[in-house]
């Protein structure tokens, strides 16, 4: 085929198109070049045949400029044609209408266009946030509604606070989502972006180094935690990486990643232990009636959270003298000047300059002082500690999942040596499973029944009453609400079996969905272990403040000193009117910190907390019943 060169019209319509293929405002440009070679060449006609308003009179015929203006009217404006007066005049305004119409329509449908075009790009999420200081999720699975719901209630105090979402979802389907879980947000801002937290451009659509703290949620899907650490590479190598250190908090799902996750954030990340933590929850929770409540007490930011306070009224004094020296606030702890998180010292130890003290209270600003001397305990009601041995225990388990192997490795840490543990459940691989993790067992017998945890003979033939505690797990490889229904099921069964013979289990049951607990609280189920909610609470409060690492480090160990929930008598006698800080002076006496007190008759009431009560005030007086029990931080 022979070369031919393109002709001159050729060349004009290639430029021509290029032009119109820069969008609305190349268009624009034309429509004006186009409108005012049509008023010019109009002034022009009207000049040169001498045309007037008035076909007789001579005087009023048009000058190049206002001939001009006349052809811009009759573009722009129809009705002005009805004024005009001879036949030439007509004609030519005729023309210059029926151009103006044509244009003017054009740019109509173009500016509508390019509005339309606007929008939708607005829709996808594509364009840059710019915002300080804001709160930074990357990813979208289960847990971010429980995480906003908290940020929430923690910015209600702050000045303009804002959370941006950047997820691999649609824009609009992601804000409607946000609408229908939350009437109101607050002072809060919510901002959802669509795009990969993986892909560096996405990354910058967001701005992550201006951002205050970045949440990295794992994904929903196979290998979670490589799509985290990913993630979190993807911004502490970003070429364009601030020089200060991130904020960055992740969750891994498995123990063996956390290693490279640790690698890859550098220092500038920690991270939540999903599986991890609800094992260790589950395994306190079930010896101890109550403390999944305290540890939702203390996680969520409704009500009493953990602070860091510098505090030099307090400096040379010891930590004992420090319980005392607030009313609205409870002491757990120190930190050191160089970074050291000391749970339940010594009581001796003495805060130096530089030391923060770590309390409970109901927000940053509630931590002050007592201007008044605290109020002397009153000894006389304060008891010994009574001499308790560990006795070998049963415990059952229905269900199985993937936290089942670290909850039975945790429950081997508490207790006694001799002890039984029963897993009855029908999921594929479990008794291999089981088999395997009996043989680095120190404490614990294991023995599998196969069965469905659903079955009311089978539940007969075990003898759940035989047992001291009964942890009841979620099949979670199911849809959550048929995994939720069989918990709810073998509750009821539970529940039936303790009353025909009259006994109370201790029953510790995780569900997967929050809305269900209400449901289950007609089996009257000691404690309930809701996963995500945990995982939720954890990553919301590192998000605000990474320190706390170190405290959840030490209290959701099996080592340091943990969270305990026992009988008031064996502090103080009970039915004598005492107030907290006799509490607090009976459990120093053991070395222990007093952080609150549960009320048996309130067990069940929800609108009180199940009866937990953390941080009371230290001046209120309670005479408290036998049944009645006190929450202290302690080794053992």
């Amino acid at each position: 085929m022979l070369h031919t060169t393109p002709t001159w019209r050729a060349h004009l319509r290639y430029r021509f198109e290029n032009t119109l293929s820069r969008g609305a405002i190349a268009i624009i440009a034309w429509l004006a070049l186009i409108s005012t070679l049509v008023v010019l060449t109009t002034a022009l006609a009207l000049v040169v045949l001498g045309v007037g308003q008035d076909p007789s009179d001579p005087g009023t015929r048009y000058g190049f400029i206002e001939g001009a203006w006349q052809g811009l009217m009759h573009a722009i404006d129809s009705g002005n044609l009805a004024g005009d007066s001879g036949w030439v005049l007509r004609v030519l305004m005729l023309i210059v209408t029926i151009a103006g119409i044509f244009l003017v329509s054009i740019l109509i449908g173009t500016i509508t266009s390019g509005l339309e075009s606007r929008l939708t790009e607005l829709r996808k999420g594509r364009s840059r946030v710019i915002e300080r200081e804001h709160t930074l999720i990357l990813g979208w699975s289960s847990k971010v509604h429980s995480i906003i719901g908290e940020l929430i209630i923690a910015n209600a105090n702050q000045k303009r606070p804002c959370i941006v979402i950047l997820a691999d979802r649609d824009k609009v389907e992601m804000e409607d989502d946000i609408k229908a879980k939350f009437a109101s947000t607050g002072n809060t801002r919510i901002i959802c972006r669509s795009g990969d937290p993986l892909d560096l451009d996405d990354l910058a659509v967001v701005d992550p180094h201006g951002a205050r703290s970045i949440i990295v949620l794992a994904p929903e899907e196979d290998n979670p935690d490589i799509h985290v650490i990913k993630s979190v590479l993807a911004i502490t190598n970003n070429p364009e990486r601030k020089a200060e250190p991130y904020h960055i908090v992740g969750e891994i799902r498995d123990e063996k990643n956390l290693e490279a996750a640790a690698l890859v954030g550098n220092g500038e990340a920690i991270y939540v232990q999903g599986e991890d933590l609800i094992a260790r929850v589950t395994a306190q929770t079930c010896r101890q009636s109550g403390l999944s409540v305290v540890y939702t007490e203390l996680l969520d930011f409704d009500g009493a959270e953990i602070y860091f306070k510098e505090e030099p009224g307090l400096v040379g004094k010891t930590y004992r003298e420090a319980l005392g020296a607030y009313e609205e606030s409870a002491l757990i702890g120190l930190m050191r000047a160089n970074g050291d998180a000391l749970v339940n010292p010594p009581m001796d130890t003495v805060l130096a300059a530089g030391d923060q003290v770590i309390a409970i209270s109901e927000d940053d600003d509630t931590i002050v002082l007592t201007n008044a001397a605290p109020a002397k305990p009153n000894r006389g009601v304060i008891v010994p500690k009574p001499e308790r041995t560990a006795t070998p225990e049963r415990i059952l388990v229905l269900g199985w999942n993937e936290k089942a192997t670290a909850t039975v490795r945790e429950l081997d840490q508490y207790v006694a040596p001799g002890s039984e543990l029963v897993v009855l459940c029908e999921r594929e691989g479990s008794r291999e499973a089981l088999v395997a993790l009996s043989k680095s067992m120190q404490r614990l017998r294991i023995r599998f029944a196969a069965g469905d945890i659903g079955d009311r003979a089978t539940l007969d033939k075990l003898g759940v009453c035989d047992y001291a505690h009964i942890i009841l797990l979620s099949y979670n490889e199911l849809p959550i609400q048929e995994a939720d229904a069989k918990t709810l099921i073998a509750l009821l069964h539970l529940r039936a079996i303790a009353d025909a013979a009259g006994r109370d289990l201790s029953i510790v049951s995780e569900m997967m969905d929050l809305r269900n607990r209400a449901l289950a609280q007609v089996a009257k189920a000691d404690d309930f272990i809701v996963s995500d909610k945990l995982v939720s609470l954890m990553l919301a409060q590192l998000s605000e403040n990474k320190h706390l690492e170190k405290v959840f480090r030490v209290l959701f160990s099996a080592e340091g000193s943990e969270i305990y929930i026992r009988p008031i008598g064996d502090y103080i006698r009970p039915g004598v009117p005492v107030d907290f800080h006799t509490l607090l002076e009976a459990a120093a006496l053991r070395g222990e910190t007093a952080i609150g007190y549960r009320i048996a008759a309130q067990s069940q009431d929800k609108d009180r907390g199940f009866g937990v009560r953390v941080n009371p005030k230290k001046s209120e007086a309670l005479a408290f019943d036998a049944a009645d029990q006190i929450i202290v931080l302690a080794e053992d």
